[in-house]
Protein backbone atom coordinates (compact mmCIF):
# COMPACT_ATOMS: atom_id res chain seq x y z
CA UNK A 1 0.00 0.00 0.00
CA UNK A 2 1.51 3.24 -0.61
CA UNK A 3 1.16 6.69 0.96
CA UNK A 4 -1.61 7.92 -0.81
CA UNK A 5 -3.52 4.50 -0.06
CA UNK A 6 -3.15 5.27 3.73
CA UNK A 7 -3.94 8.64 3.22
CA UNK A 8 -7.25 8.05 1.23
CA UNK A 9 -8.07 5.01 3.85
CA UNK A 10 -7.63 7.95 7.21
CA UNK A 11 -9.73 10.16 4.85
CA UNK A 12 -12.24 7.47 4.39
CA UNK A 13 -13.18 7.43 7.86
CA UNK A 14 -16.32 9.17 8.87
CA UNK A 15 -14.75 11.59 11.63
CA UNK A 16 -14.64 15.45 11.55
CA UNK A 17 -11.85 16.32 9.56
CA UNK A 18 -9.09 19.09 10.89
CA UNK A 19 -7.32 21.99 9.46
CA UNK A 20 -3.98 20.65 10.93
CA UNK A 21 -2.21 17.54 10.87
CA UNK A 22 -0.91 17.05 14.57
CA UNK A 23 2.19 15.36 15.86
CA UNK A 24 0.13 12.27 16.32
CA UNK A 25 -2.08 12.38 13.40
CA UNK A 26 1.31 12.34 11.86
CA UNK A 27 2.31 9.29 13.89
CA UNK A 28 -0.51 7.63 13.04
CA UNK A 29 0.06 7.78 9.63
CA UNK A 30 3.65 7.03 9.60
CA UNK A 31 2.68 3.42 11.44
CA UNK A 32 0.05 2.64 9.21
CA UNK A 33 2.16 3.35 6.26
CA UNK A 34 4.74 0.63 8.02
CA UNK A 35 2.18 -2.14 8.77
CA UNK A 36 0.43 -1.92 5.11
CA UNK A 37 4.25 -1.84 3.13
CA UNK A 38 4.50 -4.03 0.33
CA UNK A 39 6.84 -7.05 1.38
CA UNK A 40 8.32 -6.92 -2.32
CA UNK A 41 8.60 -3.15 -2.34
CA UNK A 42 9.17 -2.25 1.17
CA UNK A 43 9.75 1.13 1.99
CA UNK A 44 13.45 2.86 1.56
CA UNK A 45 16.00 3.35 4.50
CA UNK A 46 16.21 7.02 3.29
CA UNK A 47 12.60 7.65 2.73
CA UNK A 48 11.72 6.35 6.27
CA UNK A 49 14.66 8.38 7.98
CA UNK A 50 13.55 10.76 6.22
CA UNK A 51 9.50 11.03 7.58
CA UNK A 52 11.51 10.22 11.28
CA UNK A 53 13.04 13.42 10.63
CA UNK A 54 10.12 14.95 9.87
CA UNK A 55 8.30 13.80 13.01
CA UNK A 56 10.94 14.50 14.99
CA UNK A 57 10.87 18.56 13.79
CA UNK A 58 7.26 18.70 14.50
CA UNK A 59 7.54 17.29 18.04
CA UNK A 60 10.12 19.80 19.24
CA UNK A 61 8.81 22.95 17.49
CA UNK A 62 5.67 22.16 19.14
CA UNK A 63 7.54 21.18 22.28
CA UNK A 64 9.10 24.79 21.99
CA UNK A 65 5.99 26.67 20.57
CA UNK A 66 4.09 25.40 24.66
CA UNK A 67 7.48 26.38 26.25
CA UNK A 68 7.57 29.71 25.09
CA UNK A 69 3.89 30.91 25.35
CA UNK A 70 4.21 29.75 29.23
CA UNK A 71 7.04 31.61 29.27
CA UNK A 72 5.84 34.79 27.91
CA UNK A 73 2.41 34.31 30.31
CA UNK A 74 4.69 34.01 33.21
CA UNK A 75 7.08 36.72 32.42
CA UNK A 76 3.58 38.91 31.92
CA UNK A 77 1.98 37.92 34.82
CA UNK A 78 5.51 38.72 36.82
CA UNK A 79 6.22 42.27 35.21
CA UNK A 80 2.59 42.90 35.93
CA UNK A 81 2.66 42.08 39.43
CA UNK A 82 5.98 44.41 39.87
CA UNK A 83 4.31 47.24 38.12
CA UNK A 84 1.19 46.98 40.30
CA UNK A 85 3.41 46.56 43.94
CA UNK A 86 5.75 49.56 42.74
CA UNK A 87 2.73 52.06 41.72
CA UNK A 88 1.65 52.33 44.95
CA UNK A 89 5.19 53.56 46.90
CA UNK A 90 4.48 56.79 44.12
CA UNK A 91 1.46 57.95 45.62
CA UNK A 92 2.13 61.74 46.68
CA UNK A 93 4.47 62.10 44.04
CA UNK A 94 4.07 64.98 40.94
CA UNK A 95 4.33 63.89 37.59
CA UNK A 96 4.72 64.92 34.51
CA UNK A 97 2.09 63.20 31.84
CA UNK A 98 2.04 62.93 28.08
CA UNK A 99 -1.61 64.02 27.80
CA UNK A 100 -3.41 67.20 26.64
CA UNK A 101 -6.42 66.83 29.29
CA UNK A 102 -6.11 67.59 32.78
CA UNK A 103 -9.15 68.15 35.58
CA UNK A 104 -10.06 71.38 37.33
CA UNK A 105 -10.92 71.29 40.71
CA UNK A 106 -12.13 74.75 40.68
CA UNK A 107 -9.25 76.44 42.40
CA UNK A 108 -6.15 77.33 42.33
CA UNK A 109 -3.84 76.75 38.88
CA UNK A 110 -2.62 74.24 36.61
CA UNK A 111 0.36 73.83 35.48
CA UNK A 112 0.34 72.49 31.52
CA UNK A 113 3.68 72.04 29.18
CA UNK A 114 5.01 71.64 25.71
CA UNK A 115 7.88 70.34 23.94
CA UNK A 116 8.97 72.05 20.83
CA UNK A 117 10.60 70.57 18.23
CA UNK A 118 12.95 73.52 17.07
CA UNK A 119 12.74 77.26 18.22
CA UNK A 120 9.45 79.08 17.36
CA UNK A 121 8.53 82.93 16.63
CA UNK A 122 4.99 82.37 18.26
CA UNK A 123 3.65 80.02 20.29
CA UNK A 124 -0.24 80.35 21.26
CA UNK A 125 -2.02 78.17 24.27
CA UNK A 126 -5.64 77.49 24.02
CA UNK A 127 -7.48 75.89 26.57
CA UNK A 128 -10.91 74.52 25.88
CA UNK A 129 -13.82 73.21 28.11
CA UNK A 130 -15.51 69.43 28.04
CA UNK A 131 -17.74 70.44 25.45
CA UNK A 132 -14.58 71.66 23.10
CA UNK A 133 -15.83 75.54 23.51
CA UNK A 134 -12.49 77.82 23.88
CA UNK A 135 -12.36 78.99 26.95
CA UNK A 136 -8.80 80.86 27.24
CA UNK A 137 -6.20 82.18 24.83
CA UNK A 138 -2.48 82.41 26.16
CA UNK A 139 0.83 82.98 25.14
CA UNK A 140 3.65 80.82 25.25
CA UNK A 141 7.47 80.80 25.79
CA UNK A 142 9.17 79.82 22.11
CA UNK A 143 12.38 78.53 23.34
CA UNK A 144 12.94 74.95 21.40
CA UNK A 145 12.62 71.96 24.36
CA UNK A 146 10.43 71.87 27.25
CA UNK A 147 8.25 74.91 28.16
CA UNK A 148 5.70 75.17 30.57
CA UNK A 149 3.17 77.87 31.71
CA UNK A 150 0.50 78.17 34.74
CA UNK A 151 -3.90 78.77 33.74
CA UNK A 152 -5.30 80.42 36.60
CA UNK A 153 -8.99 79.10 35.96
CA UNK A 154 -10.08 82.09 34.56
CA UNK A 155 -11.63 82.82 31.03
CA UNK A 156 -11.44 85.31 28.79
CA UNK A 157 -12.99 88.08 30.67
CA UNK A 158 -11.37 87.08 33.73
CA UNK A 159 -14.45 84.95 35.84
CA UNK A 160 -13.16 82.08 37.44
CA UNK A 161 -14.01 79.08 35.50
CA UNK A 162 -16.71 76.09 36.75
CA UNK A 163 -14.40 72.80 38.56
CA UNK A 164 -14.19 69.84 35.73
CA UNK A 165 -12.16 68.25 32.63
CA UNK A 166 -10.18 70.51 30.58
CA UNK A 167 -8.12 70.48 27.75
CA UNK A 168 -5.36 72.30 25.56
CA UNK A 169 -3.48 72.46 21.91
CA UNK A 170 -0.79 74.25 20.94
CA UNK A 171 -0.28 76.34 17.87
CA UNK A 172 3.26 77.26 17.78
CA UNK A 173 4.72 79.49 14.34
CA UNK A 174 8.41 79.01 13.18
CA UNK A 175 10.47 81.69 11.58
CA UNK A 176 9.44 80.38 7.95
CA UNK A 177 5.50 80.87 8.80
CA UNK A 178 5.40 76.66 8.86
CA UNK A 179 3.66 75.16 11.98
CA UNK A 180 6.08 73.52 14.42
CA UNK A 181 5.50 69.95 16.13
CA UNK A 182 4.66 70.56 20.10
CA UNK A 183 3.95 67.68 22.04
CA UNK A 184 1.83 68.15 24.86
CA UNK A 185 1.61 67.04 28.65
CA UNK A 186 0.22 68.18 31.94
CA UNK A 187 1.28 67.90 35.64
CA UNK A 188 -0.04 66.52 38.72
CA UNK A 189 0.28 64.97 42.13
CA UNK A 190 -0.75 61.57 42.26
CA UNK A 191 -3.53 60.74 44.40
CA UNK A 192 -4.49 56.78 43.85
CA UNK A 193 -3.54 53.92 41.50
CA UNK A 194 -6.00 51.61 40.36
CA UNK A 195 -5.49 48.23 38.49
CA UNK A 196 -7.72 47.89 35.83
CA UNK A 197 -7.59 44.68 33.23
CA UNK A 198 -6.02 47.19 30.81
CA UNK A 199 -3.10 47.90 33.06
CA UNK A 200 -2.57 50.29 35.85
CA UNK A 201 -3.69 53.67 35.58
CA UNK A 202 -2.48 56.69 38.08
CA UNK A 203 -5.20 58.83 39.91
CA UNK A 204 -3.76 62.74 39.14
CA UNK A 205 -6.12 65.52 40.43
CA UNK A 206 -8.92 62.94 40.18
CA UNK A 207 -8.34 62.20 36.25
CA UNK A 208 -7.01 58.62 35.29
CA UNK A 209 -3.98 58.40 33.17
CA UNK A 210 -2.42 55.22 32.10
CA UNK A 211 1.10 54.23 33.23
CA UNK A 212 2.61 54.36 30.08
CA UNK A 213 1.56 57.85 29.94
CA UNK A 214 3.84 59.08 32.67
CA UNK A 215 7.31 61.04 31.47
CA UNK A 216 8.70 61.78 34.35
CA UNK A 217 8.26 61.36 38.61
CA UNK A 218 9.07 64.03 41.43
CA UNK A 219 8.82 64.24 44.50
CA UNK A 220 5.85 65.63 45.82
CA UNK A 221 5.57 69.37 46.96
Amino acid sequence: MTTMDVVNSVNSNPRTPKNTLGKQDFLNLLVSQMQNQDPLDPMKGTEFAAQLAQFSSLEQLTNLNTSMTQSLDANAILTQSINNGLSASFIGKDVRAAVDTFQYTGDGDVKIGYDLATEASKVTVKIYDSNGTLVKTMTGDTDKGENSLTWNGTGEAGDLLASGKYSFKVEAVGNDGKAITADKYVFGKITGVRFKPEGTVFVIDGMEIALGNILEIMEGG
